[in-house]
């Protein structure tokens, strides 16, 4: 049974929460993050769908034409942020139908692409140029990099790398139906593509952008079958193989360049501990994040173990403060090219399994029309 978006909408809150139920020590650990009373909202959310956004493919049609095209359509636009006119909200009102959103001629055009505004928080932030190369290590299904080649105007140079021969096809999909041509897509674990590059090209990154595997906590809203996957073995495999993907890509970005570190995931162990690891082995800056939206810092102590004071600048989004899925970010400037790591060989068979469990898990919650 697939457990997408369109299911949560169609099934009823009393029979999600029946066969969907957080395991308690998940539960404890949401409890120890937000305070009993922040948790109950939390989890209460978790039952209910995220509302419906979808992003303006610029390179092949501007907001304001797309939204005319919605409205004969009969559907009630509204651009939420100001800052970000490509981004909609499909209101209510437009009593639209579970999958409606990826029916209309529009989307088959590539006009639009489906996707939560939590997911596009991480190139915003980065905001590429025209002039960058840039790394996307982690690409598939490819609504970032889609929307980094709208930011750049089909200019300059993305390299897309994704492992996985399926998710390989999903990508150029979605790239050609964006008419996304300044992308080259490459197929290789994160790490033996940041070796290789490393040592074969030596061109540094100017913008990287590393949205890891991840045990995927803050998309409960789109993939409830997450409360029954969770458990703190795969989350703790998944921060090692983190660890490694960010260091690498680390090491291919220039001085001065910057990499934004995501996840959709809560657990301290996949996101504040990983950017701690990187502060502790590179000479980097963690930078502030400003964002249209409520946003909580970074936490600095968890387990017992105190973690670098500017881990504070990294940004925490929690589903019940803005009606999203929960997500997490670091933005992060490179100084110098001190690195204190030896190296690392690639994943283990152990590790490789958990990284193709939780990117399995994120296919299923992006872009399920």
């Amino acid at each position: 049974m697939k457990t997408d978006k369109n299911f949560v909408k169609k099934t009823k809150k009393e029979k999600l929460m029946a066969k969907f139920q957080p395991k308690e020590e998940f539960k404890q650990r949401i409890e120890k993050l937000l305070g009993e009373a922040e948790a109950k909202k939390f989890f209460e959310i978790s039952y209910f769908a995220c509302p419906d956004i979808i992003r303006v493919n610029t390179l092949k049609i501007s907001p304001e034409d797309l939204i005319s095209r919605l409205q004969k359509l009969g559907w009630v636009v509204e651009q939420p942020y100001k800052i970000w006119p490509e981004v909609l909200l499909i209101k209510k009102e437009s009593n639209l139908k579970p999958g409606d959103l990826g029916k209309t001629i529009e989307h088959l055009l590539g006009y639009y692409y489906v996707q939560e505004i939590t997911s596009m928080l991480p190139v915003f932030v980065l905001n590429p140029t025209e002039n960058d190369l840039y790394l996307d290590l982690c690409a598939s299904p490819g609504s970032k990099t889609t929307q980094a080649a709208a930011i750049m105007k089909n200019s300059g140079s993305i390299m897309a790398n994704e492992v996985s021969l399926g998710r390989i096809r999903i990508l150029n999909a979605n790239l050609e139906k964006c008419g996304v041509s300044n992308t080259m897509v490459t197929r290789k674990d994160g790490v033996q593509f940041c070796k290789r590059w490393a040592k074969e090209i030596k061109r540094p990154f100017d913008k990287i952008l590393t949205d890891v595997p991840c045990s995927g906590e803050g998309t409960l809203r789109k993939s409830p079958r997450t409360f029954d996957m969770w458990n703190l073995k795969y989350i703790r495999a998944l921060s090692s193989v983190q660890k490694k993907l960010a260091s690498e890509a680390l090491k291919l970005l220039k001085v001065g360049g910057e990499m934004v570190y995501s996840t959709c995931t809560l657990s301290p162990e996949e996101d504040e501990f990983v950017v701690d690891y990187l502060k502790k082995n590179f000479d980097i800056e963690i930078m502030k994040i400003e964002l249209p939206l409520k946003t909580r810092p970074g936490i600095l102590e968890w387990e017992n173990e105190k973690l670098d004071p500017e881990i504070v600048n990294c940004v925490r989004v929690y589903p019940q403060d803005n009606n999203t899925d929960g997500f997490f970010l670091a933005k992060i400037k490179k100084l110098s090219d001190k690195c204190l790591l030896n190296e690392e060989d690639r994943f283990d068979k152990f590790e490789k399994k958990y990284i193709d469990e939780a990117e399995d898990l994120e296919m299923g919650a992006e872009d399920e029309n």
